[in-house]
């Protein structure tokens, strides 16, 4: 007579059921932390990646209210601004300016320019070969005063900064022609101190 195996009784296919339970949720869980790990590392390696240029340090703002910004600024630098004024030539803070270092948006502290692409255009205005990085500033179709002109404004800020022609030295040929008012330079011993560190490796191996 052959002898059959027994069932297993109602209690042991219930621990066997959980069990298995258990087993394929220690596996789906391992599974999702290893996705999200993964997932994790990829993050950092595209942060690390992003141009350090083109994000926002710590020392960069939003734009003030209007009433704050009248607080901040002197009267030449608000005309300039906010009222697309012009200051006089050979008569501003950084024309003639040889120092190291960036200028800032006088509003929001957004880096605009450096001096490694300052030149002397002889205008009496700062004048750079080009921004910072390209996404820093916008540039506007400009006809007032009968004249056809490429306006440059802040992207963040949306101050005036100046205009911006083709006459200028370089392979782009093009001369950023700025406001000292619209403005602000941070020497290149004071970067890390006023949270612009970022940019010191702009200037390794410069004289």
């Amino acid at each position: 007579m052959i002898n059959l195996p027994k069932r297993p009784a109602p209690r042991s296919r219930f621990l066997v059921v959980i069990c298995v339970m258990v087993l394929m949720g220690l596996i789906g869980a391992q599974m999702f932390l290893n996705r999200a790990g993964a997932e994790k590392q990829e993050e950092k390696k595209v942060q690390t990646t992003t141009d350090p240029l083109s994000s926002v340090p710590p020392a960069a703002t939003t734009k003030p209210t209007d009433k704050e910004l009248k607080q901040k600024l002197t009267p030449e630098q608000y005309y300039v601004t906010q009222k697309c004024g012009t200051e006089p030539p050979f008569n501003n803070a950084y024309w003639n300016n040889h120092t190291p270092g960036i200028y800032v948006d006088v509003v929001t502290g957004e880096p605009l320019f450096t001096s490694l692409d300052k030149f002397d255009s002889g205008s009496g205005w700062p004048s750079f070969t080009k921004p910072i990085a390209k996404e820093k500033v916008v540039e506007k179709s400009d006809r007032t005063l009968g004249m056809d002109r490429t306006e440059v404004r802040g992207a963040k800020s949306d101050a005036h900064l100046g205009h911006v022609f083709d006459d200028g030295p370089g392979p782009k040929g093009l001369r950023y022609c700025v406001n000292s008012a619209a403005l602000r330079f941070i020497p290149l011993e004071k970067l890390k101190e006023e949270g612009y560190g970022q940019f010191l490796l702009l200037f390794e191996g410069k004289k």
